[in-house]
Order: C-alpha cells, then structure tokens, then sequence
C-alpha cells in the first residue's frame, strides 16, 4: 500500500478519488494580517467557518481531496488548517517551499554555500524537514514541493530555490508543483533545470500553463514527461474558459489525457485583493471558485468529446501517481 501525508495523515493513494491538484485554502500575509486585519476585516472563527463550508460544498460534488501548494510567501499556517482538518470532508495534501519571483526571505540570505555565513543549503534542511518529521510542530507533513518561476529570465534566488526544489526531490522522492508564467513560457526554464538536477520529470507539475491555448507548445511540455497544470479554472483574466476548455479537448484528441491534472487557484480567502476580497473576486471573476469544474467544465469537456476514461486520468489516476501510486 502506497500512502501519501495529509493533514489528517497518511491515505492510501488508492482513496484519494478525484482531486484537484491546485487550490489553496487560505493565502495570506501573515504580517499584514496581523497588522491590519485583526479587528478589522479578518474574523479567524467566522472565516473558518466559512472555509468548512466551501470545502464541504466542494465534497458534496465529488471531489474527495484538494492538493493545497501555499508555502512560505504565500501564508502558511499549517496550525490554522489543522483547526478544521476533522471537519472537512476532502483530504487536503499540503507542501513545503517557497514562493518568490525575486527575493528569498531574509533568514536564508547569508546560509549557503557561497554565501557569507557558508554551510549546507538551509533551504533543503527545512524543506526535508518538514517533509520527513512535520512543518512546525504541528507533526503534519507536507507530501510535495513547491516553487515559482514567474520569469524566464530567473533571478539568483529564484533558480537557487528551483534547485533546492529540485535536490530535495532527488533526496526524498517528493513530487514537486513549479508555478510558472505561461506568457513567459517560463515552464520551458523550469524543464532545462530540473533535467540538469536529475528530477524525474513525471513526478513534476508544471503549474498555470493551461493559461495558455499553444497546443503544440503544450504538447511539447507535456513530451518531456512532465504533467500541466491546467489548474486556473475561473481566471478568464488570463484566458476564459472556453478556451481553457477547448486546449484540453485537442489535447486529450492527441493522446495527453494522462498528462493533465485540473484545479482552479481558488482560495477561500486571499487577500491579494485587500480586505474586500470576496467581494472584488465575485464582481470581477465570478466563476472563480472551487465548484466551477464539477458545475461548468466537466460538462463543457464532455460536450466536447473528452471520455469519462480520460477525465478520470486527469482527476483521479495522473494525481494517483504523482503521489506514487
């Protein structure tokens, strides 16, 4: 029996059912959360309740887990999901990492090798950490890797955390979710580095570039074994869904059912776009929420000429086996 970490431990991969492989629960920024929304717009019960309900919204379409991705620099806080893990119907699997686009933070500037302070990579030590013994300590331990790539000119601390990413994998055998910029086709610099670290590809998700509809460029990422992420549901800022849609039925016409994984990015709270969040979200992208593929787009696939078969590949077998299964 193969297992996977969740925050209410290990599952057999067998009874993860249909997954998502990119949603978050909660991102947020811790400092500004504490300086500006405590007693403000930021309710910690009321906005776990509201959680609870969201993901039990989402199990009542059938969807049995969600692959959470939030890292350092995006709010994790493992203890805050540990408060209504018992209470959700969906597993939830989550990561260690770091997102950046530039900088990491400060407390790993001056450790490394090269760097001032010298000594092993802590990047790898905490990333192995929380991956073999529990991300604080809650004793929960992230089953994946996470990165970001916005740019595919990279700085030295983004490639210096890829590849941290990367060894980490190698060292453990953690799958590994990259956020890449499709308009950059930055996924294209994530694949050379991760090939030159030695990273089995297929346990790779090239996050967000199903925000592009280049079949042929997708067909070639897709070649090199890794998975795309076609996990942006509900961003129409980025491409709508029709188009999301209609890239994934050419693609599973080619053969790339078992290669795909879908999601949509969603949040039950993000305060990227400040304190009236729900409500900007709701005006702005209305269908950007956990519910919209179950309601809109596994239908619009179907219609479209994508089997059962193969939308079972993408939601439920291709996220069986990056977990090993």
């Amino acid at each position: 029996m193969t297992t996977v970490e969740t925050l209410t431990g290990p599952v057999d991969v067998d009874n993860l059912g249909p997954t998502l492989m990119h949603e978050h629960v909660f991102t947020l920024d811790a400092e500004y959360l504490r300086n500006y929304g405590e007693g403000a717009w930021w309710d910690e019960d009321a906005e776990l309740e509201r959680a609870v309900d969201k993901l039990n919204r989402l199990a009542d379409k059938g969807i049995r887990t969600i692959v959470d991705p939030t890292v350092l620099g995006l709010g994790r806080d493992i203890p805050r999901l540990a408060r209504i893990a018992d209470r959700v119907r969906v597993h939830i699997i989550v990561a260690t990492g770091v997102y950046t686009y530039d900088s990491l933070p400060f407390p790993y500037s001056l450790q490394g090798p090269g760097l001032p302070l010298g000594g092993d990579d802590p990047l790898v030590r905490d990333f192995t950490h929380d991956l073999t013994e529990g991300i604080g300590t809650t004793g929960i331990e992230a089953a994946f890797l996470k990165c970001a790539v916005e740019h595919a000119e990279m700085s030295g601390d983004v490639e210096r955390a890829l590849r941290s990413v990367a060894r980490t994998s190698v060292a453990t055998g953690a799958p590994i979710t990259v956020h890449t910029n499709a308009a950059e086709r930055s996924a294209d610099v994530v694949v050379d580095v991760l090939r030159e670290e030695q990273v089995d590809l297929a346990k790779v998700v090239l996050g967000h570039v199903g925000d592009s509809t280049d079949v042929d460029w997708l067909a070639s990422l897709a070649d090199t074994g890794a998975i795309l992420g076609m996990d942006r549901f509900g961003l129409d800022v980025f491409a709508p869904t029709d188009a999301r849609v209609a890239t994934i039925v050419e693609l599973a016409r080619r053969g790339y059912a078992d290669r795909m994984v879908l999601s949509h990015d969603a949040s039950c709270r993000i305060d990227w776009f400040g304190p009236d969040a729900p409500t900007v979200i709701e005006a702005g992208l209305p269908n950007w929420h956990y519910e919209h593929i179950s309601d809109d787009v596994l239908p619009a696939l179907r219609e479209g000429g994508v089997t059962d078969d193969q939308i079972d590949e993408m939601l439920i077998r291709v996220p069986r086996r990056y977990f090993g299964g």
